[in-house]
């Protein structure tokens, strides 16, 4: 026992640590917690299949951008929109038009999609490029059919490669 004429460290800390402790706890005790739950696990490579507008996604370069094919079949409106990395921001590019490269059974074809600037693009540049040709909507229909399209960024040139929808 520790008396008054003792006074060794322990006898009088250890009371002091017990009650800072204790007023710690009511203290905080009506606060919320400061953590959180884990986020849900995702698979490392989980990769969106669709963009914004439900269309099939094109990657260019390493996932630097993408590109959204939207096509309207009733309408052979075929609608091209440029992305960010993430496909969370419209990416206005100057240009006047995308080019779609088609190769079917060894006979190349190119196909334009003029700019068609949505009102939040800037003057001059455009993050919507669009055709109504009836001869790419049909081609782009085709699964055995070879289609990239071609897009100059910041001036950088991508490629990427236009996957068939195989639910048409």
């Amino acid at each position: 026992m520790c008396g008054w004429k003792q006074k060794p460290v322990s006898c009088w800390l250890w009371p002091l640590v017990v009650l800072v402790m204790t007023g710690c706890a009511e203290e905080h005790a009506d606060q919320p917690s400061t953590t959180t739950a884990p986020a849900a696990h995702q698979p490392a490579d989980a990769h969106p299949t669709q963009g914004p507008h439900a269309g099939a996604l094109i990657e260019l370069g390493q996932e630097e951008y993408h590109a959204e094919l939207v096509h309207d079949e009733a309408s052979n409106l075929v609608t091209i929109y440029v992305w960010d990395a993430g496909i969370k921001h419209p990416v206005p590019i100057e240009a006047g038009e995308l080019i779609v490269n088609l190769s079917q059974d060894g006979q190349p074809e190119q196909f334009a999609l003029a700019a068609s600037p949505t009102v939040d693009d800037p003057a001059g540049q455009s993050s919507r490029f669009t055709s109504t040709s009836p001869a790419l909507a049909a081609e782009l229909d085709h699964s055995h059919g070879d289609a990239h399209l071609v897009v100059k960024i910041a001036g950088k040139q991508y490629r990427g490669a236009i996957a068939h929808d195989h639910e048409h």
